[in-house]
């Protein structure tokens, strides 16, 4: 397949931000797309080479491509800089650099997709000392036989910079529509995707066999589930009218999300994004055979730092230390942690989803020996709001952020949100009742001491189905200069030349990012706004949603998914919640 077909696609798509336009550009390429080639090519479309979960990165450097694109067009490295400084985009810069090289060019071949993505996969598996002159070598390969388009298009997916407004939704969509003939079997597609986690493997499936060839999709070992996700509720009496008399509540803990394969006498472990974190928690690969009845499992857990002296949790960013690539020991024993047990998914050869809470959590119980690392996350039965209260009030007074409260007789729904799983945060006094989980989208540069950095950003809510992010505030305080320095660092590498099509903003800030930075923040209330877009017309016509004197709480929340953020409907929730607690104070 030649490799121009994708280029003209990506090049179409970058130029619109209508969601319906980017999907039919999809389909259009995806039927013209041979079935052997489609899995290599939803990759690229992806940004990757791999799912996540196979850990495969490309490592290509800023200078490393400036020197590739220089040796391809004949041009100095200075000039390729120039080009770069002058709107930051190493794709663009490759292009302009051989369109004067093309001038005088004329005997340059075809360049084929199947050729791009297996040579940046030879580039993602080089190490040692000559890595970095054999990455050049065969970036400046594509390059030679490259159109200027074709250029900065392979440029944009080997620095991790393609970014085309578009999410795995979109993606699904245009595959239901180019093999199956429509839109409504993107279900099938997203139900196979959830228990694979593997988009490419579904495209290739769906391409051969159509939609019979789903049902091949099977929970199975080291291959990670997307996980379940709860909604959230203000109150005992809120919880108790969408849950009924009797569920499940469980400690919400303050870690990071882990999701744990054992079988073939190995462990993997999975963050709450997918991807393999095993070398982060050896601890964890070390000690949860010891506590399991079992040789075949999968299982969630939270992973909780602790105080070793008295056994007290800690807050999430201790974990942090944990992500570090070295001295990986020493930072164990520093930042010692336990694994907390909370639900299981697979069994001995059996798929366990679509059995019931109860069920799965009287399997995960018989099949645990507690100890101190391992540990069952506290659970009770409730029957009333007192209880939901003073078991809340427990897990507070233990160090946790709040409950989960699960319906007895649910089933586990990977990759969805829904209310059969509801979180309850302890309340913050006159604020919102809950912190949000939001989406940096932009941001304005600081003034005074934030001179250089950025003093504001600008924050959106995730709109499930539209697929889009809405803002909702600007929040420039509760920063520490750690904070700002390290969120420059961060977003620096995520500016973009023009707003994400998935970004709906009535507010235009000084830089636009790329939608993947989740980040904490509280708020005193939720007002109407006439500018921001969270659930615009929802409540009112005309109208979204703002949060008042929002403030950051220190927590990036790394380990999120921008799909994972707050989203417009919780929002409305709060809002509404808040307004009721109003009236009823004006009453009295």
């Amino acid at each position: 397949m030649q490799f121009s077909l994708i280029s003209d696609t990506f090049e179409k798509m970058e130029a619109t931000t209508k969601r319906l336009e980017l999907t039919q550009h999809l389909v259009d390429l995806f039927k013209v797309t041979p079935r052997e080639s489609i899995s290599k090519i939803v990759y690229l479309i992806q940004g990757k080479l791999r799912p996540d979960f196979e850990g495969v990165e490309l490592g290509v450097a800023e200078k490393l491509a400036i020197r590739a694109i220089a040796k391809s067009s004949g041009s100095s490295v200075r000039k390729i800089q120039d080009l770069f400084f002058e709107d930051g985009d190493l794709g663009h810069a490759a292009s302009k650099a051989l369109e004067q090289k093309t001038q005088t060019t004329f005997l340059m071949q075809q360049i084929t997709a199947e050729r791009v993505y297996d040579t940046l996969f030879k580039i993602a598996k080089l190490e040692g000392a000559r890595s970095q002159d054999m990455k050049m070598k065969y970036i400046s390969s594509l390059l030679n036989d490259a159109t200027p388009q074709e250029a900065k298009f392979i440029l944009k997916i080997a620095m991790g910079t393609l970014r085309l407004g578009i999410a795995d939704n979109t993606v699904m969509d245009a595959l239901a529509i180019a093999y199956t003939g429509s839109r409504a079997n993107r279900e099938k597609l997203e139900a196979a995707y959830n228990v694979s986690s593997d988009l490419g493997r579904v495209a290739e499936i769906v391409a051969e066999k159509n939609l019979d060839g789903l049902d091949e999709f099977h929970v199975s070992l080291f291959s990670p589930i997307r996980p379940m996700l709860a909604e959230r509720v203000k109150s005992a009496a809120e919880a108790s009218e969408k849950l009924g008399k009797e569920f499940a509540a469980e400690y919400k803990l303050d870690g990071e999300r882990v999701q744990i394969h054992l079988g073939e006498d190995r462990v993997i472990l999975f963050s709450r994004r997918l991807e393999n974190i095993t070398s982060h928690y050896p601890d964890i690969v070390e000690n949860i055979p010891k506590a399991l009845k079992t040789q075949e499992i999968i299982l969630e857990a939270e992973a909780v730092a602790i105080n070793e002296n008295t056994g007290e949790f800690l807050p999430f960013q201790e974990l942090m230390h944990r992500r570090r690539k070295y001295n990986i020991d020493r930072i164990v024993s520093q930042y010692p942690i336990t694994v907390n047990l909370f639900d299981i998914m697979y069994l001995n050869g059996k798929d366990l989803l679509n059995s019931t809470y109860v069920e799965r959590r009287k399997k995960l119980e018989d099949i645990t020996t507690e100890n101190e690392f391992v540990k069952l996350v506290p659970k009770i039965i409730v029957r009333s709001e007192n209880e939901v209260e003073d078991f809340l009030e427990n897990g507070i007074n233990a160090g946790c952020e709040g409950l989960m409260l699960k319906v007895l007789d649910a089933p586990y729904r990977a990759g969805a949100r829904g209310s059969n799983w509801l979180k309850l945060k302890r309340e913050y006094r006159n604020e919102l009742g809950d912190s949000l989980d939001l989406v940096v989208i932009g941001a304005f540069f600081g003034k005074g001491r934030r001179t250089g950095k950025y003093g504001t950003l600008l924050l959106a809510t995730y709109n499930q189905e539209n697929d889009a992010f809405e803002s909702i505030c600007k929040v420039g305080t509760g920063f520490t200069d750690e904070n700002l320095d390290q969120l420059y660092q961060i977003l620096s590498n995520k500016v973009t030349l023009k707003k994400n099509p998935r970004i709906e903003s009535g507010m235009e800030p000084d830089v636009w990012f790329e939608p993947e930075l989740v980040i904490e923040i509280v708020a005193s209330e939720i007002t109407l706004s006439p500018v921001h877009t969270c659930a615009k017309d929802i409540v009112r016509k005309g109208s979204g949603l703002a949060l008042r004197f929002p403030k950051f709480t220190g927590k990036i929340r790394d380990e999120k998914a921008p799909e994972d953020a707050s989203t417009d409907q919780e929002v409305v929730t709060l809002y509404r919640n808040q307004k009721k607690v109003t009236q009823n104070v004006s009453e009295v």
